[in-house]
């Protein structure tokens, strides 16, 4: 219960207190560290000075609306989850700010006590993926930096000694076993569209019998949702991020980025997790 405790925080802001109190008493019982604000500045207060992983905000407050609060939250502190409580009333507004991502779930007062508890729960959990995400991509990042000051080192020193090149040439074979053996799906693609490389997980989730896809156009190589993802990449040439379900139900988080930057490779890179 420690564990869980220090691991999983709650800030609730509501400028009743009786909600509150209310609230607190909930949700203490499941075990979470909680923080109350009784506004929209005072809950950005908190947040300077806490981790959290869940906010729960009233929506109709003075001088800041819960709306207002949580995309606030969102640009300071987007790996939060944002949960809104309100009524019916105020719908069209909580809409909007959930079709702009500034909220994650809208909730009606008064609560069911068992929806809430699930759903703050279910909320959690996206925190934590999001995190554990976060620290795969920096493991990615770093492994493929190493894998591309290593090629770079090759192609400049065509003439250095034999056994230096055997050396680098082992230290390249160890880091291709590297890249089949990492947690994530794994696709190169050139910058004519055709798939230049693929891991053991990627075989697994997208080929069919596992075979492998390289070589294979994108369009014909790709499932049609993920080919779809890679075309609007190349269409706005920024990060693309999306969670995308194959036709066999497999669900994917599918993060397309430009090869490039630390090389003079040129194409994308798709990396591929699975959905929790």
């Amino acid at each position: 219960m420690e564990e869980l405790n220090n691991k999983r925080t709650l800030l609730v802001v509501d400028d009743e207190e009786n909600i509150l109190s209310s609230l607190t008493r909930l949700f203490r019982r499941e075990g979470y560290k909680i923080l109350r604000g009784n506004s929209g500045q005072e809950g950005l207060d908190i947040l300077e000075e806490n981790n959290v992983g869940v906010i729960i905000s009233d929506q109709r407050m003075p001088e800041m609306t819960g709306v207002e609060f949580l995309s606030k939250v969102k640009l300071k502190h987007p790996d939060i989850i944002r949960i809104v409580l309100s009524g019916y009333t105020d719908l069209k507004s909580i809409t909007d700010a959930i079709n702009e991502g500034a909220i994650y779930k809208f909730l009606t007062k008064p609560w069911d006590d068992e929806l809430i508890k699930k759903n703050v729960l279910e909320a959690f959990e996206l925190h934590e993926m999001k995190l554990e995400n976060k620290m795969l991509n920096e493991e990615l990042k770093v492994a493929y930096e190493s894998l591309e000051k290593v090629n770079k080192s090759l192609y400049q020193n065509v003439e250095i000694k034999t056994e230096e090149a055997e050396l680098n040439l082992r230290v390249l074979t160890i880091a291709q076993e590297v890249l089949e053996n990492m947690p994530a799906g794994i696709i190169g693609i050139a910058d004519d569209g055709v798939i230049a490389i693929t891991n053991k997980l990627t075989d697994q989730w997208i080929s069919n019998g596992g075979a492998s896809i390289v070589g294979i156009s994108v369009e014909h190589g790709l499932p049609p949702v993920m080919f779809d993802l890679y075309k609007k990449y190349l269409k706005n040439s920024e990060s693309q991020y999306e969670l995308l379900t194959l036709p066999d139900s497999i669900q994917l988080e599918v993060r397309c980025s430009k090869l490039g930057k630390y090389s003079d490779s040129d194409g994308t890179i798709l990396v591929l997790t699975e959905a929790k």
